[in-house]
C-alpha cells in the first residue's frame, strides 16, 4: 500500500489515549460497581432507585467518553450520543409514569 492510502486512516484516529486513562476508567467503573453492590444491602427506602440509577447513568457517561472515544468526536457525535441519552430519559420516565400511576384507576376485578 502506498502511504498516500494509509495517510487519511491515520488522520481519522489522530487522538490515541495513553493506557493509563483506559486504566483509571476502569478503576473507576470498578468502584462504582462495588458501589452499586453495596447499595443493595442497604436500605435507604425510595432513595435506592435513585441513587443506582445515578451511578449507571455515570457509568454509563464515562464509557461513552473513553471508551467509545465521543470525548474527541465531532459535534454531530455529540449531538447524537446527547439524543440517546434523551430518548433513554424518556423511556424510563414513561415507563415510571405508567408504572406508578396504575393504582389510580379503581379497576374491578383487579
Amino acid at each position: 500500500m502506498s502511504d498516500h492510502s494509509l495517510q487519511g486512516h491515520v488522520e481519522l484516529h489522530s487522538h490515541i489515549l495513553p493506557k493509563s486513562t483506559y486504566y483509571k476508567v476502569y478503576a473507576a467503573l470498578m468502584f462504582f460497581l462495588l458501589l452499586t453492590v453495596g447499595l443493595a444491602y442497604v436500605d435507604a427506602g425510595p432513595l435506592n432507585f435513585t441513587v443506582s440509577m445515578l451511578i449507571a447513568t455515570i457509568k454509563a457517561v464515562m464509557i461513552m467518553l473513553i471508551f467509545m472515544h465521543v470525548k474527541y468526536s465531532e459535534r454531530l457525535v455529540w449531538i447524537f450520543a446527547g439524543a440517546s441519552f434523551l430518548w433513554l430519559l424518556l423511556l424510563i420516565v414513561f415507563s415510571l409514569n405508567d408504572y406508578f400511576t396504575r393504582d389510580w384507576l379503581n379497576i374491578p376485578g383487579k
